[in-house]
């Protein structure tokens, strides 16, 4: 069974990795939008089996430092609206083959 990873395919992916190291907005976004929230693959399988991916805080944070090559988790942890998604945020995702769980 495949198993699917929004950290792995964000850190994989050049569009979002080059918004979140240029932007700091972004990454708070892209942060916030991480945490309190599950996403999907894009799928019929992840669809069908109902699975779902979701981290804590500190690894959303993680995720982000991560990406931004700097810092550690403590940069982004508890900085404010976690679970907020902005529209673009979803839309990246979206493209990236992740959906928002409602």
């Amino acid at each position: 069974m495949e198993s699917f990873n929004l950290a792995d395919d964000l850190q994989n992916n050049q569009s979002i990795c080059e918004k979140t190291i240029a932007f700091n907005w972004y990454a708070k976004d892209l942060y916030r939008a991480l945490c309190n929230n599950q996403w999907r693959k894009s799928e019929v399988m992840p669809l069908l089996r109902d699975e779902r991916w979701g981290c804590s805080w500190r690894f959303a944070g993680g995720i982000v430092a991560d990406i931004r090559q700097e810092g550690d988790y403590m940069d982004w942890y508890c900085s404010g609206s976690e679970g907020t998604v902005t529209k673009e945020i979803e839309k990246d995702l979206l493209a990236a083959g992740w959906e928002l769980v409602k």
